[in-house]
C-alpha cells in the first residue's frame, strides 16, 4: 500500500499514543502545521485507509452523545512509520504565497514593493511570536525532536524577519536615491 504524506503525519501522531481524528487535527495545528499541514478532509479518509490496511486500530469511544473513534498504531503501522523515517526525504518544498507574490513584485510601484516586503516581515514576526508562545511548553522536554523542530522554526522565522527588514530598508534607500535625482 502506497501511503500519502498525510498518512505518515497520522502514523507519527499516533506514535505519541491513541488519538481521535479531532485530536490528531488539534495536535497537527499546534505542531507540524507550521511546516506540514493536514486538514480534516485529509485526516479522516486516511484514518479509514490506515485502519483498513491494518496500520491502525479503530475503537469506538463515544463521549456522551457524541460519536468518537480513537485510533491506535498497530505494530505494522509502527513498522511502516520506521521504514518511512529511515528513507531520505522525497519532498523538499517550501510553499509561501508571500514569496511567490514577491517574485512578481516588479509589476508594482516601488512604494508598494516596500510595503509588500514589510508585510511579509510582519507575517514572519507573527509566526515567530506564535512559535515562541509554544516554546516554554516544548522546552519541558528539551531533548525531544518536536522541540528541535520548533527551534528550527524559530531560527527560520528570525532569519526571515531580519531578511525582510534588511531588504525593505535597501529598497527604500534605492527609492530615496532615485527620488533625489
Amino acid at each position: 500500500m502506497q501511503l500519502s504524506p498525510t498518512a505518515y503525519v497520522i502514523l507519527g501522531m499516533l506514535s505519541f499514543g491513541p488519538k481521535s481524528g479531532y485530536e490528531i487535527k488539534g495536535l497537527v495545528d499546534k505542531s507540524t502545521r507550521f511546516f506540514w499541514a493536514a486538514s480534516y478532509g485529509q485526516i479522516y479518509p486516511e484514518l479509514k485507509r490506515l485502519s483498513e490496511a491494518g496500520l491502525a486500530n479503530a475503537t469506538d469511544s463515544p463521549q456522551g452523545e457524541r460519536r468518537r473513534t480513537v485510533y491506535e498504531l498497530t505494530d505494522e503501522g509502527r513498522d511502516a512509520l520506521h521504514v518511512w523515517l529511515a528513507e531520505p526525504p522525497q519532498v523538499f518544498e517550501m510553499r509561501n504565497e508571500g514569496m511567490l507574490k514577491l517574485f512578481f513584485a516588479g509589476e508594482l510601484d516601488p512604494p508598494e514593493q516596500v510595503r509588500m516586503v514589510r508585510a511579509l516581515g510582519a507575517q514572519h514576526a507573527a509566526k515567530l511570536g506564535a512559535l515562541r508562545e509554544i516554546e516554554p511548553h516544548a522546552a519541558e522536554v528539551p531533548d525531544s525532536f518536536p522541540y528541535l523542530v520548533l527551534r528550527y522554526g524559530i531560527a527560520f522565522n528570525e532569519g526571515a524577519v531580519e531578511w525582510c527588514e534588511r531588504e525593505a530598508d535597501r529598497l527604500e534607500s534605492r527609492l530615496a536615491t532615485a527620488g533625489s535625482r
